[in-house]
């Protein structure tokens, strides 16, 4: 097995894990590390696809950069979404709202 197989196939499995997780989960902060782990998962993909002989690609390489910062201010941004909706609702999932 090739190191892009590999990458690839790792990239896959941290997809499919993060996915499943997002889709089973209730816990607010449980579906951000799913969401953060298919994140994980694409970035690697991405890299691992970007290895045409197995030379580097620079560009997918400054995308996947680009998206490490994206993805570390949105999971900011989520924490501090889930740490308001707890205050205000005292829940730490979406099956009830504040007035509830």
């Amino acid at each position: 097995m090739t190191p892009v197989q590999l990458y690839v196939l790792a990239g896959v499995l941290l997809c499919g894990l993060g996915f499943a997780g997002f889709l089973l989960t209730s816990h607010l902060l449980r579906k951000l590390m799913a969401f953060n782990i298919m994140g994980s998962g694409t970035f690697l993909l991405l890299v691992g696809l970007a290895q045409p002989n197995n030379t580097p690609d620079p560009v997918p390489q400054a995308l996947v950069l680009t998206g490490i910062v994206v993805a570390l201010a949105a999971t900011a941004l989520a924490l501090v979404l889930m740490r308001r909706w707890y205050h205000l609702s005292g829940r730490t999932d979406l099956q009830g709202g504040p007035g509830d």
